[in-house]
């Protein structure tokens, strides 16, 4: 993804040319790309005077233009995204990206990494909507504040060394033109020594690549067995502080000997290459021993941000807290069992753990009696709604129960929890909880798993957590929610 070149160009209507470049770049290296992706297809660059009688033709904002010409105004030409082809010199130069705002043409031509011969479908090039992101970018540092023409030359006096850090070779790094000037400004006042033009700025402190796995458990229990979902999604958060232009960096992710393989995989687009049997796993398909187990292997150049490497999903055979939710319902009393059972394999430390139980379409709690073999309950009685705070830690037989009682007062429907689906016994218990250092299905990658191409030796720091999300226990008692089970998960 990369632009050929970049103008700058203040309609100026009354005058001989009706308009005037203010700021063009070329670039040579991404010129010379173009003459063999583009191969017998290939038309060069014009200069600055044909390219902009050329183009103020095509947006119809030449004083002599105003009459209907089929060439360029027939209902077969209708344009609806920006994209231009300029007829120059006896060939027609596509695709150029340009609109007019604030009374400046802003313009560049990205490249095409084919032949123009068909012409390719625009959402097949990438570089298009890269160059609508360094025009807006352009634009919101040029009118960042109230236009003033001083102001409006200074920014554009500007630009060719801001381009040079944002835009280095054509490729946009950066479109936020602002944080470019504040590199250059701290690169004056703090640093004297020469610095490369197109670094994105002096880093302070160490140099470091942090990334964590983090595990979305999603479970729906219920008693009958066509009821009944379990899976995981992944996200592996990363941020990489490097020197350089355009650091390398591979993340690898390993599973245990049994371990579900990773499915539905989705990467951030500044991934360069995957292994085809990573994108081709889904969770639609049926599982089977020929699966791609990994490792899974991610090389990337990061952005400057951080970001969401990629999602992933995994399908769990058990859910890491088994459950049983019963209530019955007497007048006013609902009389309420709860069992939970922490499975073998799962770790016995978490960040924190809750059960919520809300009872809806129900007055307010005015009397409960419990009994908790584990934790301490809260009772929030304006909400309708119990917290069974479980703690850090399941005792050593790895099983808690609560059962009590809960009378509630007159309903109130402004105040009181309403809901369309738990009507009734219709009812459920759901689980809060974080395990850190921890994933359901063993999926890990540590300091040895990451490798970094850039200049000295940053620190490396993985980190992983399981928490839960739409983790549900549902009344064992009443009729399976099956509308409300498809919305949630």
């Amino acid at each position: 993804m990369a632009q050929r070149a970049v103008w700058l160009i203040s309609h100026e209507p009354g005058t001989p040319l009706c308009g005037t470049v203010r700021f063009s770049r070329r670039y040579p290296t991404v010129e010379k790309r173009a003459k063999v992706f583009n191969g017998t297809s290939y038309v060069p660059i014009p200069e600055d005077g044909p390219f902009l009688k050329s183009l103020l033709f095509e947006l119809r904002l030449l004083d002599e233009d105003k009459d209907f010409m089929e060439s360029r105004d027939s209902c077969s030409r209708i344009n609806k995204t920006s994209v231009y082809g300029l007829k120059v010199g006896g060939e027609e130069l596509w695709p150029v990206v340009a609109f007019l705002k604030n009374g400046i043409v802003y313009a560049c031509v990205p490249l095409v990494e084919q032949t123009l011969s068909p012409r390719p479908a625009l959402i097949s090039i990438s570089a298009i909507s890269q160059g609508f992101e360094l025009l807006f970018g352009i634009q919101d540092f040029l009118y960042s504040s109230q236009k003033i023409d001083t102001e409006l030359n200074t920014k554009l006096s500007q630009l060719p060394d801001l381009l040079l850090q944002a835009c280095p070779f054509g490729t946009l790094l950066d479109a936020n033109l602002q944080n470019s000037l504040d590199s250059i400004i701290l690169l004056l006042v703090a640093l004297p020594q020469n610095v490369t033009a197109w670094a994105k700025g002096h880093l302070k402190g160490l140099q470091e690549v942090s990334h964590e796995i983090t595990e979305t458990k999603f479970s729906m229990k219920w008693k009958t067995k066509d009821v009944k979902k379990n899976w995981s999604v992944k996200l592996i958060s990363c941020r990489c502080d490097l020197e350089g232009i355009m650091p390398n960096v591979t993340i690898s992710l390993s599973l245990p000997t049994n371990g579900s393989p990773l499915q539905d995989i989705l990467v951030h687009p500044c991934v360069t290459s995957l292994d085809s049997a990573i994108l081709t796993s889904s969770s639609i398909d049926t599982m089977d021993d020929s699966a791609f187990s990994g490792p899974y292997k991610f090389p990337f150049t990061p952005p400057l941000e951080s970001f969401n490497l990629c999602y992933y999903t995994s399908q769990v055979p058990v859910p890491p807290i088994l459950g049983f939710y019963q209530i019955k319902e007497e007048e006013v009393q609902l009389k309420i069992t709860v069992n939970l059972k922490l499975h073998e394999s799962v770790k016995n430390n978490f960040e924190f753990c809750e059960a919520h139980i809300p009872f809806y379409n129900r007055g307010p709690i005015t009397h409960v009696e419990y009994k908790v073999s584990f934790g301490q309950l809260e009772v929030f009685r304006e909400k309708s709604l119990l917290i069974w705070i479980i703690g850090q830690k399941f005792p050593k037989s790895m099983e808690i129960s609560l059962s009590g009682t809960v009378t509630f007062g007159a309903k109130s429907h402004d105040k009181q929890p309403f809901d369309h689906i738990c009507i009734g016994s219709t009812a459920y218990l759901k689980l809060h909880f974080r395990i850190l250092d921890y994933t359901l299905t063993g999926c890990y990658s540590d300091q040895h798993s990451v490798q970094v191409f850039a200049s000295g030796k940053p620190k490396i720091s993985t980190h992983r957590k399981l928490i839960s999300s739409d983790y549900y226990i549902w009344n064992s008692k009443a009729p399976a929610p099956v509308t409300y089970g498809s919305l949630l998960l």
